[in-house]
């Protein structure tokens, strides 16, 4: 590659990068847009940038040699490209467009939100496009008269966290591809991102329990979770240890009584890593593995405590904590 094609471009990039993010600023947060004039922009495409050429090509031929055929032609064109504009800048002028937030993702994972788009006019939008900004990956969709669609686009946050939404935006090149009539949209929802569960994390470390016994847990010796006794007709299929029986054909069951005897502290040090992340990680696939085992457990980090309970709202407690830790 050229070296001063090179360097001219990064300037280039840099100076489009700058101008794009001055833009976006520019833009209001809301998670329901309807598209106008104000936030509605139109362009030519490289076919009608050539389509423009050509119509001067044969307007100037047509007056150097006075051909009467050749204005016909000059001005029909010229015309049908006029009606072009008008009927894709209408095509997303009028739209009404409403997200719905996403749910929370662990780290890694895509996630998935929905747009809404509702046509309040009586005819058709065709070939309406959809996407992240600065992504490839565009969603189509058609819009009958009156009617309303709904479309779902991924996006990979790039860490654990509470992130904003990304940029979005909708284009259509309809009807003859000649004119890009697009816009750009800023949700103001956000995306609670969760820690990447670690996928060989160790068992859970030995809890305290109400007895005062004292001793460890049976985890770490046998590899099996404690309060395990033997199946009882009527227990919940949930409640099957079904790993013992896959090994040893044998049916049991976790005792709910015996695991809410057992309070179970997760905190940093009990990880033994030393990488913040890791040691996220770690907990994050603790606090998982002893929701499934139906344990009360509470969760340590720095100055936060959440104290030892159970349950659906205990869980997304725990792991909006590690998120945001």
């Amino acid at each position: 590659m050229n070296p001063w094609a090179t360097a001219l471009r990064h300037p280039l990039t840099a100076a489009r990068a700058r101008l794009s993010r001055w833009w976006q600023a520019r833009l209001p947060l809301a998670d329901s847009i309807t598209l106008t004039q104000r936030n509605v922009y139109i362009l030519p495409t490289r076919a009608g940038l050539m389509l423009g050429v050509t119509l001067v090509v044969l307007l100037l031929a047509s007056i150097n040699y006075q051909l009467n055929l050749g204005y016909l032609l000059t001005f029909l064109l010229a015309g049908c490209a006029l009606v072009a504009m008008h009927v894709s800048h209408a095509t997303l002028r009028g739209i009404t467009m409403h997200l719905v937030a996403p749910d929370a993702v662990f780290t890694g994972a895509k996630a998935l939100f929905v747009l809404h788009l509702q046509n309040p006019r009586r005819s058709p939008r065709h070939a309406l496009a959809l996407t992240v900004l600065d992504s490839d990956q565009w969603v189509w969709t058609d819009l009958a008269a009156q009617a309303s669609a709904s479309v779902q686009l991924a996006w990979q946050p790039p860490r654990r966290g509470l992130h904003r939404l990304p940029t979005l935006c909708a284009q259509t090149h309809f009807p003859l591809g000649t004119f890009r009539v697009w816009t750009l949209w800023r949700p103001a929802a956000q995306v609670l991102v969760y820690p990447r569960p670690e996928s060989a994390a160790p068992p859970l470390p030995s809890g305290d329990a109400h007895s005062g016994s004292g001793q460890a847990s049976s985890t770490h010796r046998s590899g099996e979770p404690d309060g395990l006794r033997a199946y009882r007709r009527g227990d919940a299929l949930k409640t099957i240890y079904w790993k013992k029986a896959a090994k040893t054909g044998e049916l049991v069951s976790r005792d709910s009584v015996a695991l809410q005897q057992r309070e179970l502290w997760l905190e940093r040090q009990h990880t033994a890593l030393s990488q913040p992340e890791a040691q996220l990680s770690r907990l994050c696939a603790w606090v998982l593995q002893a929701d499934h085992d139906g344990l009360r457990y509470g969760l340590r980090l720095g100055q936060q405590e959440i104290a030892p309970d159970s349950g659906p709202g205990h869980l997304q407690r725990c792991l909006r904590a590690l998120a945001l830790a």
